[in-house]
């Protein structure tokens, strides 16, 4: 087990988990979970919601009234996608959001399925994004979707991940994640890239998004942990996956995994978080 002085963040990403799911979820039991969640205190930080198009995704169009509902009774910080300026204008209105965090995809087609931008419009985007978020008090995260591979058959190297890592901190971005969109990465290729951007960006906070089989999760927990990663997401029972990725799904990290991998919670508490999962998408 790692030693549990390491300073580990992990980001419960109910968002994710549920924003692809075709039965609605209704507002109530949003807020009842993720105030659950907010109680345990497990969980430094919870990604609940998107200010997105509603008709992108449905599941995301009540965020405004769920965040008004929630109990911020300890440190756990609140964190929201946006993906365009009028997102980024209605998030900044609420004073309970920490982060704000920005998709932006190293592959020019899963940019356009993302957002509905090229890579140069998304980039031009963030620059107005990651300025209203600093006015409005808040930390711009940004997520380097796929950052291990490409399923496009677009150019992908490790090279062009730190190339837009180092465009992107140029703008005053100091948080970002490593995102596996689609399931891509293999663990030689985590323990590689993650121990080049240590080495080259050390000023950077940069944590891992993976999505993975429960076969694959704790090897790649392991290589990123193990390569200097402290910061990670993940969603209960593995549920999640862009639903503007590839047509297969592959969903999150499982975080009972990550509990279990950090020794963070105990068999109750773990068996607990995974029954209101359940009631939650019931």
């Amino acid at each position: 087990m790692p030693d549990l002085n390491q300073n580990i963040t992990l980001v419960e990403c109910p968002r994710d988990a549920i924003q692809g799911l075709h039965g609605q979820i209704s507002t109530e039991k949003k807020v009842a979970y993720i105030n659950f969640l907010i109680r345990t205190g497990l969980f430094e930080c919870i990604d609940f919601g998107s200010f997105v198009s509603p008709v992108a995704v449905p599941q995301m169009a009540d965020t405004e009234a769920v965040v008004r509902q929630l109990d911020l009774i300890n440190d756990t910080r609140l964190l929201a996608i946006v993906v365009n300026e009028k997102g980024v204008e209605r998030a900044t209105a609420f004073e309970q959001i920490h982060y704000l965090g920005y998709p932006f995809s190293i592959s020019e087609e899963f940019q356009r399925r993302n957002t509905n931008a090229n890579l140069q419009q998304s980039f031009e985007r963030l620059k107005y994004i990651v300025e209203r978020t600093k006015a409005g008090g808040k930390e711009p995260v940004v997520y380097i979707s796929m950052a291990f591979g490409n399923p496009y058959k677009e150019i992908w190297s490790e090279q062009l991940v730190i190339d837009w890592l180092g465009n992107i901190a140029e703008l005053g971005v100091t948080r970002f994640s490593l995102a596996d969109t689609t399931g891509e990465a293999s663990v030689e290729q985590i323990d590689s890239l993650f121990h080049k951007v240590y080495e080259l960006f050390t000023e950077l906070h940069i944590g891992a998004h993976f999505h993975s089989t429960k076969l694959n999760s704790m090897a790649k927990i392991k290589a990123a942990f193990d390569s200097g990663c402290k910061t990670f997401d993940g969603a209960m029972l593995g549920y999640g996956g862009c639903p503007f990725a590839k047509d297969d799904l592959v969903g999150n990290i499982a975080m009972e995994d990550l509990l279990l991998f950090f020794g963070r919670g105990n068999a109750p508490q773990i068996e607990e978080l995974k029954q209101q999962f359940n009631t939650l998408i019931s």
